[in-house]
């Protein structure tokens, strides 16, 4: 079926293998975190939040969440329900961080619900709103739903690298080469008013969108 969730022995371990090979590749990286919003402080930003980054920046982000405020915060990844999703739930999991499987392309709104609760809970969530198949750059309406349901901020995530690979999958992912330096910044987050309507709701999605691409160096190759 079309809805359900996807995994497979494979995908499991080769998503083991991939976060603890993640874990070692960012030791050699030397990191900068830029925190706008006051997440290493642990007594200052009460309350769950929604991190949004691209999808292509998401290789370092778990490290950097770790060093940043992992000893005292929980937070899950929203990922996709094949078996790709798969592979990067386990690897996020060597992290520290828990998984959501759903996309906006299955089981959309199954995982919009399992968020909320996950908020509401206490728990961080992050979702890559460009993703799990693009367009790149293009923020989807999931993020905003999610913040507007539940009341919880945005923290847009940034990352920059002074030197790194670019694959040719559909998002150009990213990949810092080793012993390189990587700035991530966790920027002031942004607090979205419940029931908008079909205006503001479109001002706040592009409101967002313009504050992730206000991080990166190449969003207008992306049409």
């Amino acid at each position: 079926m079309g809805s359900e969730i996807r995994e497979s022995r494979k995908s499991s371990l080769l998503g083991s293998l991939a976060g603890w090979l993640m874990r070692l590749w960012c030791m050699t990286l030397r990191f900068e975190l830029v925190d706008r919003c006051g997440l290493g402080e642990r007594d200052k930003l009460k309350g769950p939040v929604i991190y949004g980054l691209w999808h292509n920046r998401i290789f370092v982000v778990p490290a950097a969440w770790r060093k940043l405020c992992g000893k005292w915060r929980k937070a899950v990844v929203l990922t996709s329900a094949s078996h790709d999703g798969a592979t990067l739930a386990r690897a996020v999991g060597v992290f520290g961080l828990g998984s959501v499987r759903g996309s906006s392309s299955r089981r959309g709104v199954a995982a919009l619900v399992a968020l909320r609760k996950t908020l509401r809970d206490g728990t961080d969530c992050c979702v890559t709103p460009d993703g799990p198949r693009g367009p790149r750059y293009v923020l989807q309406a999931g993020l905003v739903k999610l913040a507007e349901a539940s009341g919880a901020p945005v923290i847009p995530i940034h990352v920059e690298f002074t030197r790194a690979w670019q694959l040719g999958s559909w998002d150009r992912f990213r990949l810092p080469v080793p012993f390189s330096k990587v700035r991530v910044i966790f920027d002031e987050a942004l607090a979205v008013p419940g029931r908008l309507g079909e205006d503001e709701f479109e001002t706040w999605r592009s409101r967002i969108e313009d504050r992730l691409r206000s991080g990166v160096e190449d969003f207008n190759e992306a049409t």
